[in-house]
C-alpha cells in the first residue's frame, strides 16, 4: 500500500513542470494577443482609453485608434503635412521685452466732428427733410425749409435800396444803404445766387432751405414741422464718426508713467486682433467727480464708421521692460490645465513637446524663463495642430511625454 502511494507521488511531481510550462506559454500567448489588440482614445480627452470603438463619456466624440506601444516622444511629419498644417519655426534668441498695463477705456464722439445746425433766421419750420435720428446725411444735402417774415422784410428792403441806387447812381448814401441791405441778406444765409434770383424776379421769397454744412449722422432733432424757432435756435445736431476719441481711466499713482505724445496700443472690443496705434493727447489733471480716477485721451481713425461711440476699448500702457531675455510669440505657447509647453523641431520634420516656464508677457510676446536655450528651433504657427496630432497618434497628452525630457 505504501508502495502504491509512493509511485503516485512520484508521478504527480513529474507532471508539475509540464503543467507550469504549459501555463506560462498560455499566459505569454494571451499577453501577445493583448499587445496586438487595438486601443482607442478620445482626441480631446486622452485619459479615456478602451480596447473597443465607442464614444467619449465626457464630450461624446467618436474614439480614434492609436498605438499604445509607441513610446517615441517625437512626432514625425513629411513636407506635405508640414505645409498643410502651416507649421513654421523660429530660432529663439535673446532680446528685449516690454510689459504692458491694461487700462479700461471707451470710444467717445470727437467734439471737433460735431456740428449743431441752427436757424439763421427766426421763423416757422415749414418742412423737415430729415425727421429721425440715426440718418446719415451728406454735406450740401437739404435739411429743412423755414418760413420767415423777417427775411421777407429784408428782401423787400434790399429791392428798395437797389431801386434807389438805380434812380440816383451818384448818391453815395444810397449806395451805402444798398450795400448794408445786401450784407444783412448774406448774414441770413442768402447766397449770391439767391440774391441774384431776387433781383431778377423782383419778388420776395420768405422761404429759405438750409443745407448740411458737413457730412455726418443726425444724433439729435430739436424741432418738429410747424414749430417756430428763434434766430440761432438749434434745429438738429450732426456727429461725424470717421474719427473717435478714446478715453481711459487711470489712478493718480499711475499717471507718472503716462505723458502727452506717448504712443500706446488700443484694443477695441470685438477687434482685439487689430490693435490701433494712438498718441496720448491730453491728461486731465483733475479727478473725475465722485472717484479717485484721472482720464487720459487720444484719437483713433474710424474707417468706414465701423465702430460706434460707447464701445469698450482697452489701452495697453507700457510700464516696464526686460533686456536680454528669451521671448516667443504668444501663439507659440500652449497652455492647459496641466501646464505650459512648446514644440521643438529637433531635425527636419521631427517635432518634440517641451515643457517651459513663462515669465513677463505682453500682447505680442511672452518671456520663456526656463525650458529653452538660445538656438532652439521653436514652432510658432501650427503648434495646436501638432498637439492634436500627437494625441491622435499616441493617445497621450504631450505634457506627460515631455515631462521626462524637460531640460
Amino acid at each position: 500500500m505504501e508502495r502504491k502511494q509512493f509511485i503516485r507521488s512520484i508521478a504527480i511531481v513529474s507532471l508539475v513542470p509540464a503543467l507550469l510550462l504549459a501555463a506560462c506559454k498560455e499566459t505569454g500567448k494571451k499577453a501577445a494577443e493583448a499587445g496586438k489588440q487595438q486601443t482607442f482614445t478620445c482626441p480631446m480627452h486622452p485619459q479615456i482609453v478602451q480596447n473597443k470603438p465607442g464614444t467619449c463619456p465626457i464630450c461624446g466624440m467618436d474614439l480614434v485608434p492609436f498605438d499604445k506601444n509607441n513610446k517615441d516622444v517625437a512626432l514625425t511629419l513629411d513636407n506635405s503635412q508640414i505645409a498643410l498644417a502651416n507649421i513654421t519655426t523660429v530660432t529663439i534668441g535673446a532680446g528685449n521685452l516690454a510689459g504692458f498695463k491694461q487700462l479700461n477705456g471707451r470710444l467717445v464722439t470727437d467734439p471737433e466732428k460735431t456740428t449743431v445746425i441752427s436757424s439763421r433766421v427766426p421763423g416757422r419750420v415749414e418742412t423737415l427733410y430729415v425727421r429721425e435720428t440715426g440718418v446719415r446725411v451728406s454735406k450740401g444735402q437739404p435739411l429743412y425749409r423755414i418760413y420767415s417774415e423777417q427775411l421777407a422784410s429784408l428782401q423787400q428792403e434790399y429791392l428798395l435800396a437797389v431801386a434807389q441806387v438805380k434812380q440816383f447812381p451818384d448818391d453815395a448814401r444810397f449806395a451805402q444803404i444798398e450795400k448794408g441791405a445786401r450784407q444783412k441778406l448774406q448774414l441770413y444765409d442768402q447766397s449770391d445766387a439767391a440774391i441774384q434770383q431776387l433781383l431778377q424776379s423782383q419778388k420776395v421769397n420768405p422761404y429759405v432751405t438750409y443745407p448740411a454744412t458737413q457730412s455726418g449722422m443726425v444724433s439729435e432733432l430739436s424741432v418738429t414741422e410747424g414749430q417756430y424757432v428763434s434766430e440761432g435756435g438749434a434745429v438738429m445736431r450732426l456727429e461725424g464718426y470717421n474719427q473717435l476719441w478714446v478715453e481711459a481711466d487711470i489712478y493718480p499713482g499711475e499717471a507718472e508713467a503716462v505723458r502727452p505724445g506717448q504712443t500706446v496700443k488700443v484694443l477695441v472690443a470685438g477687434w482685439e486682433q487689430e490693435p490701433q496705434q494712438m498718441t496720448i493727447q491730453f491728461i486731465n489733471p483733475a479727478l473725475q467727480s465722485g472717484s479717485q480716477l484721472m482720464q487720459i485721451r487720444g484719437t483713433i481713425p474710424n474707417p468706414d464708421n465701423r465702430w460706434q461711440p460707447g464701445l469698450q476699448a482697452n489701452i495697453l500702457l507700457p510700464v516696464k521692460s526686460k533686456n536680454d531675455v528669451l521671448t516667443l510669440p504668444v501663439d507659440a505657447v500652449i497652455r492647459d490645465g496641466k501646464g505650459t509647453h512648446v514644440w521643438i523641431e529637433k531635425t527636419k520634420g521631427k517635432f518634440e513637446p517641451r515643457i517651459v516656464t513663462t515669465g513677463m508677457e505682453n500682447f505680442d510676446a511672452v518671456e520663456i524663463a526656463d525650458g529653452l536655450e538660445a538656438g532652439d528651433k521653436v514652432v510658432v504657427t501650427g503648434a495646436y495642430l501638432l498637439y492634436s496630432e500627437y494625441i491622435l497618434k499616441k493617445g497621450a497628452d504631450p505634457l506627460a511625454s515631455a515631462s521626462g525630457h524637460h531640460h
